[in-house]
C-alpha cells in the first residue's frame, strides 16, 4: 500500500541540515513504506528535499506532487532558484496549483492541501512560528506521524 510524506521546512536552511542528512532520513522512511512526496516548492527546505528526492526517484519508484499555492510562486525567486525550481517541477509526477494569483492565506491553504493528501510529515523546524511550525501543528491535531529532522 502506498504512503504518501508531505515536506515542511523554513526557507532558511541551517548548517545542521545537510543534504546527506536528508537523503539518509528520506531513505528511512522509503523503508517504512512512503513513496509519494508532496513537496510545497518554496525555497530552501522544499527545494533540497525536492532536488534529493529527484536523485532517489532514479533509485525507487516514487510519486512527487508540486503543491503550488498560486500561479507565478516562482517569479519572486532570484534567477538561479527560478531556474532550479523548474528544473525540479518537471520531474514531478504532479502539479497541484491552489490559486490564480496570490491571496493572503494561500500558503497556509497549500500547507494544509499537503497534510489532508499526507499520512505523515517530515519536518525540518528550528523555530515555533511561521508556516512550518502551523503545518506541524495542523499534522499533530490531524493525528498523523510527524518525523522531525
Amino acid at each position: 500500500m502506498s504512503k504518501m510524506l508531505a515536506l515542511t521546512g523554513h526557507r532558511a536552511l541551517q548548517p545542521d541540515l545537510s543534504r546527506d542528512i536528508l537523503l539518509e532520513r528520506l531513505e528511512e522512511l522509503i523503508a517504512e513504506g512512503y513513496d509519494g512526496f508532496l513537496c510545497g516548492m518554496a525555497q530552501g527546505f522544499d527545494l533540497l528535499a525536492l532536488d534529493v528526492l529527484v536523485q532517489l526517484k532514479q533509485k525507487y519508484r516514487l510519486y512527487l506532487e508540486a503543491c503550488v499555492p498560486y500561479v507565478g510562486q516562482e517569479t519572486r525567486f532570484p534567477r538561479e532558484e527560478r531556474e532550479r525550481y523548474h528544473e525540479l517541477i518537471a520531474w514531478c509526477d504532479r502539479k497541484t496549483v491552489l490559486f490564480d494569483g496570490y491571496r493572503t492565506g494561500c500558503y497556509l491553504a497549500r500547507d494544509r492541501y499537503m497534510v489532508d493528501c499526507s499520512d505523515g510529515v517530515l519536518a525540518y523546524l528550528r523555530a515555533q512560528t511561521g508556516g512550518t511550525a502551523y503545518t506541524v501543528q495542523y499534522a499533530q491535531k490531524k493525528g498523523l506521524p510527524v518525523y522531525f529532522l
